[in-house]
């Protein structure tokens, strides 16, 4: 027995359990005389003894004995079953007297208070939320070892296998206990490796990347995806074969995870066992049509997939869902459309034939959403192309199901069809799990030319549960400070209209020039969407920027600049923007394409026309281990009325490495601080190619390799002497990149050098960015 705490004596839950024990064997001496003489028994009085909170009507209730009727003794036993299940009862006799059963009862007493006690890393409040007993409820033993266990796996999913649960009972008189869970929290249990077996196609490095749990590195007081969590291992099988069924092994098998302790109880070590199997390539791609009346080259227009690609479960399902596309125009609600593979081992080749067959005909009956306390149903709702009363599509719930997890709202997102009222309707079942959505960050920046920097970030992604994103954003510096409030809304109108409204106001002082600049101003917009990877947005933008404190030493052209005071822009504006990064048919190749126009003058001092545009390409090659990356980015800004001003020229601020900002472009080298002035066009090419170290992949140490070239030319006006120089001179760098992936944030070190500059031109060797949030 515990020793007494608190004046109060201490008992076991073991002791808790026997007193039922001896309450079964009491109910069964007191009716087991009657059995022998009679089969059965009519109790026209019941009364119920040893009962203090509970009603005698609720007792007689749980017993369900009927007055009147005759009852077995199989029956009298089923009601001693259903009052000692209640819960509510520490013993429970059932006693026949005559026309009168007796049932005698001792309750379960009342939990007074609910502690928790050794509990450093789980707090309080977390550790509430997971267990069922709670003050003023009545006391359960089968409910507080339940308890015990729901505490020892929350450890469990920290990442502290070691925990131990102990609970114990306070009586504290007057039928009331204290409940306490005595917790021995143990180390963290982390992974201390992850190993593969089978694996050939790809190296060990390579599929650590896929996994969500990493191995235990120097970061593992700070790095959480280290922590071994059984649950976790599914879904890393999972991505294993997500990765490479996308890669065209359609054959491939986690045949088993063995999980071996470390000697020391304080790590795992985790070994992958797979089946790789062939990588297979498409052959040929047609469409045959099963449906009547349908012609099936309409439905060839839709495929993309071409012969002598990899074959990607992906790219079969994007076909499939634009031919359902297809269907719905043509009112087809029904036509489903069946994906047919053929092998051929011998070239490792597969064959797609899709066939449009006619499915069921199955409605959807309704859609019911549960879980979302916060969320409003509607968010959810706009999720599903499908509402109640349309054709049910699996595929198309399927995909809703994907866009419910991608808002990142909610912790688990289940979406599920059951048959519904008839036997052509389903019920769709959304359950959600929220997450806090509301973050406020404090953080630094550091860069070598602006320092070191103090940032403040308010941000809402669920806006009072609309989906709607806003965030406060205030960050300075030693010569620069800057503010912003941005509000977006994802679904203006309820349809895929994106709606965003940003202000800002920004001062800078003496970045690398001799200047000041105080810029605010606030731009509305719509983006929609134009194709399966196509974007179009417009916009409009009023700004007033201004140019002040121009050091007496500098250039002409920024002196007469400032006398113009502060110069209003009012523009409206359109970019386009084409990603296939995120969605694409291959998993190892990405592009992406941005182009922009603005056009001020509609009020305002400004009459020009700014054009941007980008495109990149990113390709994994060597098995995935090395990244290649290929950019050309260029600008134009034209003027009318006037001249280009500062404020809206392109300095070349970060385009080209080696380079400090403000480095490059026209400059005027006779003003005695030679300052840079900006230009009216500029063009840059980036190479660059990331690869591994050898140093163990949770250390998430990569390095990198680029060369830039580009430049920034051309002035309206050179202050009438022709000192500054606009001409388009080339510059070019190179440069070695290490790239460090760390819990507090993404390093990047830069260590370059400038082969093509002017003589003028600032060059930078080494540049460090770092973004933290805490």
């Amino acid at each position: 027995m515990a020793q007494e705490r608190d004046g109060g004596s201490r008992f076991s839950l073991a002791g808790a359990r026997r007193v039922g024990a001896v309450g079964l064997i009491a109910a069964s001496v007191a009716f087991s005389g009657g059995l022998a003489q009679a089969q059965s028994y009519v109790f026209n009085n019941i009364v119920v003894e040893g009962n203090d909170r509970i009603e005698p009507a609720t007792i007689a209730n749980f017993a369900k004995v009927a007055k009147g009727s005759a009852i077995s003794g199989a029956g009298l036993n089923d009601a001693y079953q259903r009052l000692n299940n209640s819960g509510l009862f520490s013993s429970v006799e059932l006693v026949p007297s005559g026309g009168t059963l007796i049932i005698k009862v001792v309750e379960n007493p009342t939990i007074n208070v609910v502690d928790f006690e050794g509990n450093a890393r789980l707090k309080d409040e977390a550790l509430a939320a997971v267990v069922k007993s709670q003050a003023r409820r009545v006391y359960s033993t089968a409910q507080i070892e339940a308890d015990a266990a729901a505490i020892t796996k929350a450890y469990a999913d920290a990442g502290r296998q070691a925990a131990r649960v102990e609970p114990r009972v306070i009586d504290r008189g007057d039928n009331r206990v204290d409940v306490v869970f005595e917790i021995r929290e143990g180390k963290i249990t982390e992974v201390e490796r992850l190993s593969f077996t089978g694996n050939r196609s790809y190296s060990d490095r390579r599929l650590r990347q896929v996994l969500a749990s990493k191995q235990a590195g120097f970061l593992r007081a700070i790095i959480q995806r280290d922590s071994y969590n059984a649950d976790r291992i599914e879904f890393d099988k999972q991505l294993l074969t997500d990765f490479y069924r996308e890669r065209g092994f359609i054959d491939f098998q986690v045949l088993s995870v063995a999980q071996e302790y470390a000697r020391d109880r304080e790590g795992f070590f985790l070994t992958y066992s797979v089946r790789e199997g062939l990588s297979y390539k498409i052959n040929s791609v047609r469409v045959v049509s099963e449906y009547d009346g349908v012609d099936a080259a309409e439905y060839e227009k839709a495929i993309r997939i071409r012969s002598g690609v990899t074959y990607s479960p992906t790219a079969i399902d994007t076909t499939i869902t634009r031919m359902e596309n297809i269907a719905l125009k043509q009112g087809l609600n029904f036509l489903a459309v069946e994906p047919r593979i053929t092998r051929n081992p011998e070239t490792q080749t597969l064959d797609v034939t899709f066939a449009l067959t006619k499915g069921p005909r199955v409605f959807v009956e309704r859609i019911d959403i549960e879980g979302n306390a916060t969320t409003l149903d509607k968010v959810i709702r706009r999720q599903f192309r499908t509402v109640e009363g349309d054709p049910f599509n699996p595929r198309e719930i399927r995909q809703a199901a994907e866009r419910i997890r991608a808002l990142d709202f909610f912790g688990t997102a289940d979406v599920n069809a059951r048959q519904g009222s008839a036997s052509d309707q389903v019920i769709v079942d959304v359950n959600v799990d929220e997450k806090p959505t509301g973050s406020l960050n404090f953080g630094a920046t550091y860069s070598v030319s602006d320092g070191v920097g103090l940032l403040i970030g308010l941000s809402e992604s669920n806006f009072l549960g609309r989906g709607q994103y806003v965030s406060f954003n205030l960050s300075g510096g030693v010569d620069n400070k800057s503010s912003g409030f941005t509000f977006i809304e994802p679904a203006f109108l309820d349809r895929d209209l994106k709606f965003s409204w940003k202000v800002w106001y920004n001062t800078s002082e003496n970045q690398n020039s001799y200047y000041s600049t105080k810029r605010y101003g606030t731009e509305i917009g719509l983006e929609f969407p134009i194709s399966e990877y196509g974007r179009l947005g417009v916009h409009y933008t009023g700004s007033s920027d201004k140019l002040y404190n121009v050091s007496a030493s500098s250039s002409a052209l920024l002196q007469a600049e400032e006398a113009l005071g502060p110069q209003v822009t009012s523009a409206i504006g359109y970019n386009y923007s084409y990603d296939t990064r995120i969605g694409g048919l291959d998993p190892n190749r990405g592009f992406l394409f941005r182009f922009g126009q603005d056009f001020a003058g509609l009020g305002g001092d400004i009459t020009s026309v700014s054009t941007t545009a980008l495109a990149s390409y990113q390709v994994k090659a060597f098995r995935e281990e090395v990244t290649l990356r290929a950019e050309i980015e260029g600008g134009a800004l034209v003027t009318s009325g006037g001249d280009s001003l500062l404020i809206n020229r392109f300095t070349g601020n970060g385009k080209i490495r080696g380079f400090e900002p403000n480095g490059i472009g026209p400059r005027d080298v006779t003003a005695v601080n030679q300052d840079a002035v900006g230009g009216n066009y500029f063009a840059v090419a980036r190479l660059e190619a990331e690869f591994p170290l050898g140093l163990p992949e949770e250390y998430g140490l990569t390095g990198g390799l680029f060369a830039d070239v580009g430049s920034v030319w051309g002035l309206d006006n050179t202050a009438g002497t022709g000192t500054i120089d606009d001409k388009m001179h080339l510059r070019s760098s190179v440069g070695f990149s290490l790239f460090w992936t760390t819990p507090i944030g993404p390093l990047r070190f830069n260590f370059s050098k400038a082969l093509d500059k002017q003589s003028y031109d600032k060059t930078q060797n080494f540049d460090l960015t770092i973004s933290t949030k805490f």
